[in-house]
């Protein structure tokens, strides 16, 4: 089966599809040794493609592997700020492999990665209807009243969220432990409305993405999982 170049390396776990358009610009992606000139160019495993000139190497399998993020690190490959960055924390042996979503800067907990650039996109996608569960440990009183008005969907500085599931887990001196369940995951979601809130957040955990769970593993601690047949 022919598919577009840029889907290739994304499905290979090479890139995204957006930096395999910008690789094409700067001519360093070659079909059978000869550069690629358009994004649009398509190709089957039969192709020989290389990136940098190192041969791409598609999988058979879908493997996922799990990472406890910690804090002050960034779900990015380059960063100009000179920022630790979660890759930093894997084995130099995994190979290429892309994060699914990305967790801020100051949040810690469940990041997966794979090196499918396709079940990276449906795990991410909202269509998917995929639930991520966060504990979030802020100073603040919460009254149950805030905690209805969330749970039915709120509109913030134009920005409607939809539905999200927060319960009360647990009180511990000052500090108020809260689970957040949603699915549609916008850009800082969840901080968003905790600062619509005045509610100071302490510690931000994603515990679980879909059917994978964060477990026991510890800060900075990495994990294979069972791989996927294509």
């Amino acid at each position: 089966m022919n598919i577009r170049i840029s889907k290739y390396l994304s499905s290979a776990g090479i890139c995204s599809r957006r930096d395999a358009e910008k690789l094409i610009v700067e001519k360093k992606i070659k079909i059978n040794n000869k550069i690629c000139l358009h994004p649009s160019h398509k190709v089957s495993n039969l192709d020989i493609i290389k990136v940098n000139n190192k041969i791409v190497k598609k999988a058979n399998k879908v493997e996922v592997w799990k990472l406890y993020k910690p804090i002050k690190y960034i779900c990015s490959t380059k960063d100009n700020l000179g920022r630790k960055k979660i890759f930093d924390l894997l084995p130099k042996n995994v190979g290429q492999l892309i994060s699914v979503g990305r967790l801020d800067y100051m949040s810690e907990g469940l990041i997966l990665l794979t090196n499918n650039g396709d079940y990276s996109r449906y795990l991410e996608h909202p269509s998917s209807n995929i639930e991520r569960i966060y504990r979030v440990c802020i100073n603040s009183n919460v009254e149950n009243t805030d905690l209805q008005k969330i749970n039915k969907g709120i509109k913030i500085k134009e920005i409607r969220y939809k539905k999200i599931n927060v319960v009360f887990e647990k009180k511990l001196k000052n500090h108020s432990w809260l689970i957040f369940k949603l699915k549609e995951g916008k850009n800082r979601e969840i901080r968003n409305i905790c600062n619509y809130f005045s509610w100071n957040i302490v510690k931000l955990i994603r515990i679980a993405y879909g059917p994978y769970k964060l477990g026991r593993l510890k800060e900075g601690q990495f994990q294979k999982l069972n791989s996927i047949s294509k």
